[in-house]
């Protein structure tokens, strides 16, 4: 938000963390007690000359080995159609640039029904089904799941459009074809004027054939119950009760919850409710709704860096808390019982609007009157947000958070308060609504956790993102993910994690979760959920400090493909990676 007065400075540096050898660059080695071997064997880059964006979701059709992939870079609405048959069981000799798959774009309709369509967000397959999500251009409007047949003749030929909710984010099928699920986020406006309600779409499949409507699950049953959900442990900012520009806002539970991402069983599908820092289970036989609270991530017997100091600076902090907020989700079973891996990034509450003068221009005086909350000469009006640091809180004089939190010096003096410049909420952590805190709220875990089907953490990374990039990477860990400063994002959510995929090879169940900020991907055995273990790191992207973006960065779609469905005869996991515009495919060889 350049130029926002919510950005703090460059904060304080706190007592340096041991450090590990800076990592090579490019393509990490296999570990050598792995019981699994990396390679990167395929890699495409689209939009050469203006690439960000052009990878995102990507998804596999096993019978044809094509790769589709969301661009959202592209002219026109486009998803992209990569060839990946010429992938050998070799690995590239040139990983950070290789360029050995083909591409077609498929175009996309920009209207249906007369209604203006924005650039798709998801795709999933199913056999010889595609599913598409594609928002509307209005933020008033619903969106639609376009469906394309004719995939094992590699000629996708569309078939219909069907109406779902407002703002499709992400779209899936059940294991057994049988249904389409579509996580209708239903953002608001940025003035809050228009703010639709969040939604689940199911799209029932019947011999190949998509139904002409979807059913519509909503969380208007919820609308008396945020007290009753807060105390589980969700998360509920909004501006109620506000007037931004001649409006008195007042949003309801069903508005603010933003459906993000899905997993299912044929039973049940589990929607990821991110910036609720919670998680929707459906019953897909009745369509029954339950909402579980994930909680907080308790940081204190972790290792934390919350400085942008330029250096590794861990330390352990008391009344410091993570919300998970996990992005993508995925599923896996165990003893017959289903449990869920969370990637978990964490995302905060910020909307702007235009407050244009007579010559078209942003104008702040005309943000302050329509009851803007900050301005942005680029962005406009802030109407809202919760996302704060945490030195513009207040704490009792003498408390932890007012020695490792408090209003820091403008001289970046890091070591005198470690956690003044982390980013939190303002919603949480005044438990007495006295205007002193006694606990902040980060976003995100920086970590993947696992959960049993109560909502129950079975496991969670802890600390282990961080702390072993570190040890590779020495100080240019959390980079961001469009240019290479070492520590850029120590203070913000972190690494970052959100793209996220789970694959059986051999007799083992793996995760595999990409960081977006810093590129890398780090693979656990989670075959046994209680007893999941770190397998390896690697990562496809040159960091030198101040150096050029070469490479792949910004993973953020996932998936996963079983060595019958490879064309290597070895398992797969491709990755959409946004920044770079790059698709990577990484192959799994049991050592």
């Amino acid at each position: 938000m350049t130029g926002c007065a919510l950005e703090g400075d460059d904060g304080a540096d706190g007592v340096a963390g041991s450090q590990g050898e800076t990592g090579t660059n490019g393509q990490d080695g296999a570990d050598a007690n792995a019981g699994i071997e990396l390679s990167l064997v395929g890699r495409i880059q689209l939009n050469e000359d203006d690439p960000e964006g052009a990878a995102e979701i990507v998804q596999y059709h096993a019978a044809t080995n094509t790769i589709y992939a969301i661009n959202s870079a592209a002219a026109e609405p486009t998803v992209e159609v990569i060839d990946a048959t010429s992938i050998t069981d070799e690995a590239v000799s040139n990983p950070l640039t290789a360029n050995n798959m083909t591409s077609n774009a498929l175009v996309l309709p920009t209207t249906q029904e007369g209604i203006d369509l924005e650039n798709p967000t998801s795709v999933a397959i199913s056999g010889d089904l595609m599913a598409i999500a594609v928002p509307a251009d209005d933020k008033a409007t619903n969106g639609f799941v376009l469906f394309y047949n004719g995939l094992n003749e590699n000629a996708p030929a569309f078939m219909k459009a069907v109406e779902v909710g407002n703002l499709p984010d992400m779209v899936t099928f059940t294991p057994d074809g049988s249904k389409a699920l579509v996580a209708n986020e239903g953002e608001p406006s940025g003035d809050y004027n228009i703010d639709p309600e969040g939604s689940v779409s199911v799209i029932t499949i019947t011999d190949n054939a998509p139904a002409d409507t979807a059913i519509a699950i909503d969380f208007r049953a919820f609308n008396s119950q945020q007290a009753a959900l807060e105390a589980q442990g969700m998360h509920f900012p909004n501006p109620t009760g506000e007037i931004i520009n001649g409006t008195l806002i007042d949003i309801s539970v069903a508005q603010d919850l933003e459906p993000e991402y899905i997993t299912a069983t044929n039973e049940v599908a589990y929607v990821s409710l991110q910036e609720n820092n919670g998680l929707a289970i459906i019953d897909l036989s009745d369509y029954s709704v339950e909402i579980i609270g994930l909680g907080f991530k308790d940081w204190s017997p972790y290792q934390l860096d919350g400085m942008e100091d330029g250096t590794v600076s861990f330390g352990q902090y008391q009344d410091v808390y993570g919300m998970y907020q996990p992005d993508t989700i995925a599923s896996f079973t165990w003893k017959n019982a289903t449990f869920i891996v969370t990637a978990n990034e964490g995302d905060a509450r910020e909307y702007f609007f235009d407050t244009l003068n007579a010559d078209g221009e942003q104008d702040e005086d005309l943000c302050d009157a329509a009851g803007g909350v900050d301005f942005d000469d680029d962005d406009g009006c802030l109407s809202y947000t919760d996302e704060t640091q945490a030195r513009r809180l207040d704490y009792a004089s003498g408390s932890n958070l007012d020695t490792i939190a408090g209003d820091d010096p403008e001289d970046d003096d890091f070591t005198s308060y470690p956690l003044g410049r982390l980013t939190v909420t303002s919603a949480l952590g005044d438990d007495d609504q006295d205007g002193e805190y006694e606990a902040i709220y980060a976003y995100g875990a920086r970590s993947f956790t696992i959960w049993d089907n109560n909502g129950l953490v079975v496991f969670d990374s802890g600390d282990d993102f961080e702390r072993i990039t570190a040890s590779i990477h020495g100080d240019t860990f959390n980079n961001n993910n469009d240019e290479n400063e070492g520590d850029s994002r120590s203070a913000n959510k972190g690494p970052e994690p959100e793209a996220l995929t789970v694959g059986v090879v051999g007799d083992k169940t793996y995760a595999f979760i990409g960081l977006e900020r810093m590129g890398g991907i780090f693979v656990y055995d989670i075959t046994n959920p209680y007893n999941a273990e770190f397998v390896d790191y690697v990562i496809n992207r040159d960091i030198t400090e101040g150096g050029d973006l070469i490479g792949d960065s910004a993973p953020e779609g996932m998936v996963f493909v079983d060595a019958q469905s490879s064309p290597t005869d070895k398992a797969l996991f491709i990755v959409g990676n946004e920044v770079s515009g790059t698709v990577s495919v990484w192959q799994i060889a049991e050592d």
